[in-house]
């Protein structure tokens, strides 16, 4: 079944290279696989970009918003990971040690009806800045936001604000804010 393209879903491959798959279709999929060239391409640059991702988010150098169960696999597996949980309005002294693996901030807020979420941050020492339509589940009632430990550690006293805002259209609704209150370890 070797073809220069292959229509074989991407999400196919996402989920064997993940183990999701239960055992008959990556069964499947891997005689597919070994009959493809085009499909073993795709699943080998996934790989890589994958082990990439993988090591900048290891070396802490950029934030990301996830789930909270992928926090609870990355303890289970056993990464250091600090922990601050802050209801809406809320205010924390945090700070970041040389074996902190990952900092992970819970904002709690009433995310239901919201079909876009956006934060906007103030950091006294960086700016202001604003990641534009988050990935969050609207049910949990909470935003697990992972902040680079690589820019923690280059910091001395500052403050950040972080908001959440609901976007629908071109109208904006604030739905929570946060205060961070860093000190250096």
């Amino acid at each position: 079944m070797t073809r220069s393209r292959c229509l074989a879903p991407p999400q196919d491959l996402l989920a064997y290279w993940l183990g999701e798959l239960d055992e008959a279709s990556e069964q499947r999929l891997e005689e597919h696989l070994f009959a493809c060239a085009a499909c073993t391409e795709r699943l080998g640059a996934l790989v890589a970009l994958g082990g990439s991702i993988r090591a900048e988010l290891l070396r802490g150098t950029f934030n990301f918003v996830t789930s909270v169960p992928f926090i609870s696999r990355i303890k289970d597996a056993g990464w250091q990971v600090r922990e601050y949980s802050l209801e809406a309005g809320g205010s924390v002294a945090c700070t970041v040690t040389r074996d902190d693996d990952f900092v992970v901030s819970y904002l709690r807020a009433p995310l239901q009806g919201v079909g876009r979420l956006d934060v906007l941050i103030d950091d006294s020492t960086s700016g202001k800045h604003r990641a534009n339509d988050v990935a969050f589940d609207p049910e949990a009632g909470t935003l697990a936001a992972v902040t680079s430990t690589a820019y923690l550690r280059t910091l001395g006293h500052s403050q950040q604000r972080v908001r959440l805002v609901a976007v629908d259209g071109t109208a904006e609704r604030v739905i929570a804010d946060y205060t961070f209150n860093h000190s250096p370890s």
